[in-house]
């Protein structure tokens, strides 16, 4: 911890003192295994493989914006919201009552029970959040775009 002599006096002396703990953040257990993770990132190639794949990702999800329900894909890389929109000429979004049926009361089960593990969220625009593991390629990227199509595709049903 770096502090000023201003905040650091009351610990100079006296039974003063300052109670904290490790948790994963700087703790040379969490140090050690972060280094081992970015090792294996270099001994497999897995930023090599996201760049490669990245513009892949990005036109397989785009297929999903024949979908009514969908406003927009957007990201980078491997990490990608979905727009869900209530009308999509004029872009209008759900509201809250609208988002919670919609988000929690549907889809964020539905998309667990079609084998994604992703978010549906609602701070700001209605998404659904995708992140896959980086070892993932095309032919992964084509089986989330089919369970998102068949989610999606029934959401509409529960709006």
């Amino acid at each position: 911890m770096i502090a000023s002599d201003r905040l650091f006096e009351p610990f100079r002396k006296g039974t003063t003192y300052f109670p904290h703990g490790y948790t994963w953040g700087g703790h040379p257990v969490s140090c050690a295994a972060a280094m081992a993770n970015l090792d294996i990132f270099d001994r497999e190639g897995l930023n090599d493989r996201v760049k490669e794949n990245a513009p892949v990702f990005k036109r397989t999800l785009d297929k999903l914006l024949d979908l009514p329900l969908v406003g927009d894909v957007r990201g980078a890389g491997y990490f990608y919201g979905i727009e869900l929109v209530k009308d999509k000429v004029t872009r209008e979004t759900f509201d809250d009552a609208e988002s919670e049926r919609l988000l929690r009361g549907f889809l964020s089960k539905a998309l667990f029970d079609a084998g994604l593990y992703c978010r549906a969220d609602d701070r700001g625009d209605p998404v659904v959040q995708l992140a896959p593991p980086l070892t993932m390629g095309p032919a992964e990227f084509d089986e989330i775009e089919r369970r998102l199509r068949s989610v999606l595709t029934e959401a509409e049903n529960h709006l």
